[in-house]
């Protein structure tokens, strides 16, 4: 009880939206395990990581888009579906379709592909995107009826947001800059935070989250939160074993995700 009561998270009114919080903090906690022993979402560096065949697949560009697009519209009909509401909705609301809109941006005009996606781990982050989307949304609005927490913070939620996404941009640009167009290889990423850990970009989406977190206030928003942490940590992990197996001269001072520590 004393994180929340730190944090000012407010007590879900439902028992059911305490289940939900529970159940995506397993859920998402189960994905990251599973990529710690070996049994990936088969995309990016992780394509064709199972020894188990690929029956069907698509282009990598198109199955990112096909990842973003319904959890943005999601946030796009929110505005409409959704117009009343006080400021801190409002401004969640926005940092859930500005996420997306960046990524879908991202896939647009930064990324440069090569490979593809399994088909069968594109519906499942995509749903996953989509139901994460509605369910921060929805699960305030039924939250709402309760007070406004005692410690407010909203402001500092929304720096953190801007810090994330900003990083995230950052070192995805420098992510893109690695590969020519149409090349197929890899090399250790430079620069910025991957002088000290190889995956700075899932770092900074964590910090991003926990803005969405600090705006939202409530357990379902930091349950979700908790679980992509623990996700990204273990596909940082995996990420920083595959480049030390890849590389021979891999620094093996860079750590996974946190600066020094892990």
């Amino acid at each position: 009880m004393a994180i929340p009561m730190a944090l000012g998270i407010v007590s879900p009114p439902s028992l059911a939206l305490t289940a939900a919080s529970v159940l995506a903090l397993i859920s998402l906690s189960i994905l990251g395990l599973l990529e710690t022993r070996g049994i990936h979402l088969k995309y990016s560096k992780f394509f064709n990581a199972s020894s188990s065949s690929i029956s069907s697949k698509v282009p990598s560009r198109v199955g990112m888009f096909l990842l973003y697009t319904p959890a943005f519209l999601v946030g796009v009909a929110s505005f409409w579906l959704f117009p009343d509401g006080d400021l801190r909705f409002l401004l969640l609301k926005s940092a859930v379709t500005i996420h997306f809109f960046k990524r879908i941006f991202e896939v647009g005009f930064i990324h440069i592909y090569s490979g593809g996606m399994a088909l069968d781990s594109t519906i499942i982050i995509s749903v996953s995107y989509f139901f994460l989307s509605l369910s921060l949304i929805y699960t305030h609005i039924l939250n709402q009826q309760i007070p406004e927490p005692s410690i407010d913070l909203m402001y500092p939620g929304i720096v953190l947001f801007l810090i994330g996404i900003g990083g995230n941009f950052y070192h995805h640009y420098l992510l893109s800059k690695l590969r020519a167009k149409g090349g197929r290889d890899y090399k250790i990423p430079e620069g910025g935070l991957f002088e000290l850990v190889i995956c700075p970009h899932y770092l900074f989406e964590i910090l991003g989250f926990m803005g969405i977190s600090l705006v939202s206030q409530t357990l379902y928003s930091f349950s979700v939160t908790l679980g992509f942490a623990v996700y990204l940590v273990c596909r940082s992990y995996v990420t920083r074993r595959w480049y030390m197996s890849k590389f021979e001269d891999f620094p093996k001072e860079t750590k996974a995700i946190i600066p020094y520590v892990f």
